[in-house]
């Protein structure tokens, strides 16, 4: 009977499940998209870019969008592979359904967990444990280059002409040396990840679950370093995108300067809470908060922050809520 009633459970959750989730996630995305400010006149500035002479920068945007998701998926390929050897195109839609599944959360928080649903039952614990050494990777180079980028903005930008409103470069200063500590202090725990984790087995607690992260302590220095690198080409590709984006809808800054400030507003919202609802307000405020400094273009910065906003959080959570209709949270066992 009890047999009987878990295969009940199991085909419920498999068949009724999916297309639940996919209701709900379009809906929710819709009335996301149908609540944002400055929505209409992105939307008429992207269809009408798309038919002019930069509409080639437009469209290498939107490919550069299966870049940024390639990346993050041979990345949790490479990571897994330790726990479970996958295929790219199983890695694309567990990336795809992870970023579909945690629209909603603040700053995505559970993707690992999101993604270790295409494991099989008895690897999802330690798949998920070890895609948050990806995680980490990722806020490493975001706290890197953006630390980087508030040194340019400081000293190349800043000026008697170009301040930014509300923060004093004592503060500014202040601000860039904790930051600068936080970063030290990730990127030894980073690199001495093995040697944490074994610290930490110690703790009784900890010790009972010592299977879920042993493949972590095997992680060695190239390896690590490997998921650093392929961190920062897709920080790379998404600051092209704004770039190129940027000149679409003709802010006239130049790339360099595009570049530091796009660090500079990816570090703020990666520490700043946020939900996609909200978050396009928040990239926006940011956006003319610092780009505004160097040009009156304000409606095509607001254009190109939705632009962005669109081509590289809403479409993938479309895409990734199709796949979870193919999602089979249990497999028989034969």
């Amino acid at each position: 009977m009890i047999r009987f009633l878990n295969k009940r459970l199991k085909i419920f959750i498999n068949f009724f499940l999916g297309p639940v989730l996919f209701v709900w996630l379009c809906y929710s995305i819709y009335r996301q998209i149908q609540t944002q400010d400055n929505l209409q006149q992105s939307w008429d500035m992207i269809l009408s870019s798309a038919s002019g002479s930069q509409s080639w920068k437009f469209i290498l945007v939107v490919l550069l969008l299966g870049a940024n998701f390639g990346v993050e998926a041979f990345k949790w390929k490479v990571l897994v592979s330790s726990v479970q050897k996958i295929s790219f195109w199983k890695a694309i839609k567990a990336t795809l359904s992870g970023h579909a599944l945690v629209f909603n959360s603040i700053n995505r928080f559970g993707e690992s967990a999101a993604r270790s649903l295409y494991l099989d039952e008895g690897h999802r614990l330690k798949g998920m444990a070890i895609s948050m050494v990806g995680s980490m990777s990722l806020i490493i180079v975001n706290f890197v280059i953006g630390l980087l980028g508030m040194l340019y903005m400081r000293f190349f930008i800043l000026d008697a002409t170009h301040q930014l409103e509300g923060l004093s470069m004592f503060w500014l200063t202040g601000l860039m040396s904790v930051l600068c500590f936080g970063t030290i202090l990730l990127i030894l725990m980073y690199y001495k990840l093995s040697w944490l984790i074994r610290l930490l087995e110690k703790i009784p607690l900890v010790a009972r679950y010592r299977f879920v992260v042993e493949n972590m302590e095997r992680l060695d220095w190239w390896f690590l370093t490997k998921i650093l690198l392929l961190s920062a080409l897709r920080y790379v590709v998404f600051i092209a995108q704004y770039v190129l984006m940027m000149q679409v809808f003709e802010v006239e800054i130049n790339m360099v300067d595009t570049a530091a400030l796009v660090t500079v507003m990816l570090l703020v919202l990666s520490i700043v809470p946020s939900i996609t609802l909200a978050e396009l307000g928040i990239r926006g405020e940011v956006s003319l908060l610092l780009f505004g400094m160097l040009s009156n273009n304000l409606l095509g910065i607001i254009a190109t922050t939705g632009s962005i906003w669109i081509i590289n959080l809403i479409v993938p959570a479309i895409a990734g809520s199709v796949f979870l209709l193919g999602i089979r949270l249990f497999r028989n066992n034969k």
